[in-house]
Order: C-alpha cells, then structure tokens, then sequence
C-alpha cells in the first residue's frame, strides 16, 4: 500500500491483498471504516468494512467480524450479500461485501422524506428480508434509516445492511455498543434497553425507521437516558400518518412485544392485506421477553421481573419509566409545591441529607427536608422497606425543586441491594452495587436531576468472585472437553482482577456465548479467553482421543501444484495440500497411525490404510537412521504416476473450515485390523474409544481450507 494515511484506515488507490483496489470511502464509524473497492481480478465493485487498528488486534472485535461474514449463510435480495474477512499484511481486518448503489433512507429524510406508498413498498421489501434472517436465527438489533439503501433509487429495491453487533457511533447517532444493548436509541425496542431482543425487537425497529422517513426527521428521544427510558414506554406519535401506514407503524411499534406482529411472516401478511383489520392476531402464547413498560401516570411500583428472571433487577426499567413520578401526591411533587419554604423553619448550614441501605439492612435516613410533605413521603418509602427515617425540617441553600428531586433520586437507587446518597445542598455523591451489567451500564451514565450536581458510582459486583461459582458457566459451554480457569486465585478474584479461561470450542457461536456468560457473572472484572476453535467432528475425535504428550513428529505442508512449502497450512479451493511426517531420530519402535479428520465429519486414514499396511517404525524407516521425512498424502502427479496407489487431495468448496491431522504413536497396534481409507468421524471415535493398548504419544496440527 502507498501513500499518508492521514488518520484512514486506507487510501484512495491503495490495493489490498493485490486484488481490491481501494475508489472512494463511504463512512467512519468510531470501530470501523466502509471504502468502495474494485476486485482488479473481476472487476466487480465491493464495499469493505475494515476495522480501526486499535481492534484489528482485539479478538472481541475480530468475533464481531466473524459473526457478520456468517450472515452470508443468508441467501436473500433484500440482504446485503456478506463474503469473508481478509487480513492485510499489516494486520488490519476487513470484510468484503457486495456494494450496494443507491441512497439510503436516511438521505431521503435529509430531503424531506417519502410517500407513505413508497413507505409501504419499502417495508413489505424489508420484511422480506427479515423473514429469511430470522429463519436463520439471526436478528439485525440495529436496524435504522442508515442501513436501509434503495438499490438505484428504487423503494422495492430496497436491501438491508450492516448486521454488524457492535455498531459503530457515528456523530449524533446516539448508539449503545456492549453485550447489553446494540441499536441507536431512536430506533431500538423498549425491551433493547434491558439487554433482550428477538424478532419482534426488529419489528419495532423498522415501524419507527419508517415513521422518521415519512416525517423527514428522527424522533426525539430525551437528552439523558432518564428520559430515554420514560419516552420508551410510551407508544409513538403517528398523528397525521395516513392510513394504512399508520395503523401498521402503530402496531409493529408497540411497546409491549406481546401486542407486535409475532413475526416477519406475520408482517408480511399485515402489508399484503392493507392494513390492521387484515392483520392476524399475535399468538398468545408468544413469549413475553421484557416486563411490560407501565404508562407514565402509573403508581411508583415497579412491575415485577419475569419469573424467570431469579437474578438482578429484572424490574429496572420499568423503574427509571418512574423516576419522574412522586408517589405520595402524584404531579403535585413535580410542580414544586411541597418544596415551599416556611419562614419560620431554622436555617441549617450546612444542609445536609444521608440515606443509606447496607447489604441485607433496612434504609436508614438522617438529615435535612424542606418541608412536611417530602418528610412524610420519604419517611413513608422508607419504613415501607423495613427501614427508619429522622428527618428535620429546616430551610437552606437548595433548589426549589430539591425535594422533588430527592424523590426521583430515591426511586432510582433505592431498590439496590446495597447503597448510600450523601447530599450537602445541591451536590449530591452516591454510591452503590449491584449484580447486573446492564443495570451497572445504565446508573453509571444517569444524569442527576434538576439544579443537584455530584455523580453515581455504581459498583459491578461481587466484590471477591470465588473460582467455584464460574464452573456452572464453563459447564454448560463445554462442547469439545473440557473448559479451564487459569491459575485461578485461591482467595478469589478481587475487583478489577482478569477471569481467564482455555480450552477448546466447537464453533465460533459457542466462544461469543461463553464469553457473554462470563461477562455477566464475573462483575467489575476482566474476561480473558485463550480457546482453540475446532468444529463437531474434531471435538468429537479429540474427546475420544487418549490423554498422552506430544511425541516430537512435526507435521509439515506443501503446495502439490508448485512444490513449494505451505508453513501457514492454509489452502484454498483448487490448491493441492501436501501433508509430511518428520520421524524423530530416538522414534525407531512401535507403530504409527496418522488420520485426517476434516469438517464434514469424515476421517481419513492416511497410515496405515489399503496401500501402506505396514506401519511399523522399523517399516517406515526402512533401514534409515536419524530423522526420517514420510509423505502421507501426495501431488497430484505423484498419485497420478502411482497409478492411484497413493492418496492426494484438492481442495474443493464442499467441506472448508479447519482439517486436524492426527499423529499417533503406539507400543503395539491399537486398532483391529486395516482401517478403510476413509471412515466416519463417529465410527472412528468409537474404535479409538475400544482400541487394544495405551498411547506412548499424539501430535496434531490443524489445515485450514477457505473459499479464497
């Protein structure tokens, strides 16, 4: 590559990989970059979406990636066509994809927006879309007027891009990045906010992108995340929307999932039919994934978690939707009226306030009110919880609105376990703890209310994590053997210490969901993960394999086709591998078995087999002494001058992903008998499970094939 980077990824005219010449960038997000690029192989025009140095480096990020190149699994005009992620030989990383030409809705607001018949056409196109994610199990949680494009203008047209996890922010955006919550907050589910989504979450989705379109602007969603979340519980504004745009806005945007089209396919059928009065009726049995958000003017009780729910405060959201309403007098708190100050109360300099709860205590309460009616009303919250209030009433220093806001302040942070307000005037320190990461994310960026100035600290806990209470997590994740801690601390892990776990995985999915898990058990803490992704047939072999120590025979690769060696193994579509086993020069007894076992779930045997049935080290060495080069599988033309009688592979599409090759040193034969050249992945466990005598040693190595 050439040229100053000037703060880009790439350039204008940069080639990468010596195929995609770089023509223009598209967008910077704070994660990644999106250029236009030419295949100069093809011709054909691609987008890239190359990841920012700083997380090229970052296998999160990196599984991010992963997860998005999946989505090419999805065959679909209204999805964007995802191929594979590449590295250049500086080490960035980005993903290629087909380029999509056209606007997308979000400059078509900039322009005023579209007709609710185009709207119409647009989001039957879109369902469509959705419909074959969702089959795959895939929902897109982020979608917004920016990643919708018209394809050459044209609403029925129309494609769906960037299922990326982690979104990137791009100015004004508003977007929430983590485990928790992925989606800009205009344009996300209520039910997002407390970390669930399913189908129904894009639904909502694309009801409010299509109501922004047809105003031409995006919808207000509150300056603080207080007012995001209230705002969420209430339905949208589609006054003026004509029929039957609106009556669908209204329904897909629901707060409440239950009262959503259950699924894309029932969307669809909604659109199709013209509007509510064709639309079917949501399952009853569907399930119900968040609480149910309560309208502003309820009472100030939060509605219970989901039954499930046995751990953190499944209830949380539902009460920051109140942290604006007083129970004990409604309205009447927040128009300031109790805070009026009586002339005759002394003044208190200074004015303080401390209420506090410790870890399975009741709230206490001691300090400065401005008048009868907050007294009564904190003093009532508190002995409701178990606890005592000693109140003065005095007057002081404090906005007018202080006591409203000591309420509001209460309801947010009373229903933690553990948790302490000191207040000295206007300024205001809390602290806290708490279980739930999503929880921690959402008081840790609250903004105080009114004239009250300080900050929240929350802390994730438990404060010290003992190594036994992760083992029910690296359970239930462990399918390829088993998953370790690494030196974990016999006292525990303190707060701020990193949790590291190795082993082996089956998929990429089973490696994003454990480290999810650990990211919600361990607290305040670091998760680190050292794991060997392998696939179904592997973990099956390897689990099957016997526990012994590497013997010292190196496994080396060739290109067939050139000759040349290949030391990364990693070989794509028509290459030819070439596999070599180096014999140790103090290896001269015993018996050698050597295995391919590829990611369909077949196993071949390239020692012994049909054309090599003697594998004995004395065999094998046939007189020679130090180390000894063994070919087990061959070129092409070597097969092809054996006339057959040696095993040689090529490369095809029809099993890529990871191959093992499996060396095995043994004191005496293990397996009865010839083994075919080629056998199933099961059928080759259950003989190695069965076999005749103890392992001396086992070396593996892994050969990647790919598309390209």
């Amino acid at each position: 590559m050439t040229g100053a980077r000037s703060g880009a990824i790439f350039q204008v005219g940069d080639l990468l990989n010596n195929t995609y010449r770089i023509e223009a960038i598209l967008g910077r997000g704070g994660t990644s970059e999106v250029y236009r690029g030419r295949s100069e192989i093809s011709g054909h025009l691609v987008a890239l979406k190359a990841l920012r140095s700083e997380f090229s480096a970052n296998e999160d990020f990196i599984t991010l990636m992963r997860r998005e190149e999946e989505i090419r699994e999805i065959r679909h005009d209204a999805i964007v066509r995802y191929f594979h992620n590449q590295r250049t030989a500086d080490g960035v990383v980005f993903l290629i994809m087909d380029y999509v030409d056209g606007p997308g809705l979000d400059r078509k607001m900039k322009e005023g927006g579209m007709s609710a018949a185009d709207l119409l056409t647009v989001a039957g196109r879109v369902a469509e879309g959705l419909q074959a994610a969702h089959a795959k199990n895939i929902v897109h949680r982020d979608l917004s007027p920016d990643n919708i494009i018209l394809r050459n203008g044209d609403p029925a047209d129309a494609v769906i891009i960037d299922f990326g996890i982690a979104k990137d922010t791009n100015p004004g955006a508003e977007t929430v990045v983590g485990n928790e919550f992925a989606g800009k907050y205009a344009y996300a589910a209520p039910e997002q906010l407390s970390g669930q989504s399913d189908a129904r979450t894009d639904i909502y989705s694309l009801g409010a992108l299509l109501l922004a379109t047809f105003r031409g602007a995006s919808p207000s969603v509150g300056k603080n995340p207080l007012e995001v979340i209230e705002g969420k519980s209430l339905p949208l504004d589609t006054t003026g929307v004509p029929e039957p745009l609106k009556s669908l806005i209204d329904r897909m945007t629901a707060p409440d999932p239950a009262d959503r089209f259950a699924s894309a396919a029932a969307l669809l059928e909604g659109i199709r039919g013209g509007g509510v009065a064709a639309m079917p009726e949501v399952d009853s049995d569907a399930t119900v994934i968040a609480p149910r958000p309560v309208p502003a003017k309820s009472a100030v009780k939060p509605a219970p978690a989901p039954a499930e729910k046995t751990k953190g405060r499944g209830g949380l959201f539902a009460v920051l939707a109140f942290v604006l309403i007083a129970a004990a007098g409604g309205g009447a708190y927040l128009s300031g009226m109790f805070d009026s100050v009586v002339p005759s109360l002394p003044v208190a300099e200074p004015y303080t306030l401390t209420m506090a709860r410790a870890e399975g205590g009741s709230p206490q309460a001691r300090g400065h009110v401005p008048s009868e009616e907050v007294s009564a009303a904190l003093g009532q919250r508190i002995a409701a919880m178990g606890g005592h209030a000693d109140l003065t009433l005095a007057r002081g220093d404090i906005d007018p609105d202080w006591g409203a806001e000591m309420l509001q302040l209460f309801e947010v942070i009373s229903p933690l376990p553990e948790w302490r307000i000191e207040v000295e005037g206007n300024r205001v320190a809390v602290t806290g703890v708490t279980e739930d990461r999503a929880e921690h994310q959402v008081l840790n960026g609250i903004t105080l209310p009114g004239a009250l100035i300080g900050g929240i600290s929350v802390e994730l806990r438990p404060r010290v994590l003992e190594p036994r209470a992760l083992s029910p997590v690296l359970a239930s994740f462990a399918d390829c053997g088993e998953l370790r801690l690494v030196n974990p601390p016999m006292t525990g892990y303190p707060t701020g210490a990193e949790v590291a776990v190795t082993g082996k995985v089956a998929s990429a999915t089973t490696r994003q969901g454990l480290i999810d898990a650990l990211q919600a058990a361990v607290g305040n803490r670091r998760v680190s993960v050292d794991l060997e992704e392998l696939n179904p047939t592997l973990c099956l072999i390897d689990q099957a394999l016997p526990a012994a120590p590497p013997g010292g025979f190196a496994i080396g690769f060739g290109n067939g086709e050139t000759g040349s060696r290949n030391p990364s193994g990693r070989f794509v579509v028509g290459q030819n591998p070439v596999i070599d086993i180096t014999i140790p020069a103090d290896a001269t007894d015993g018996y050698l078995y050597v295995s391919a076992l590829d990611v369909s779930g077949n196993v071949f045997h390239l020692l012994p087999n049909v054309y090599i049935e003697d594998n004995s080290l004395a065999a094998l060495r046939g007189g020679q002494e130090g180390p000894v080069l063994l070919r087990v599988a061959y070129s092409l033309k070597e097969a092809e001058d054996a006339g057959g009688r040696k095993l040689a592979f090529n490369v095809d599409d029809s099993a890529l992903g990871k191959t093992e090759i499996v060396v095995i040193h043994a004191d005496a034969p293990i397996l009865n008998g010839t083994r075919p050249i080629t056998e199933s992945a099961e059928g080759f466990a259950q003989a190695i499970r069965e076999r005749s005598g103890p392992v001396r040693s086992l070396d593996s190595r892994i050969l990647v094939t790919a598309a390209q």
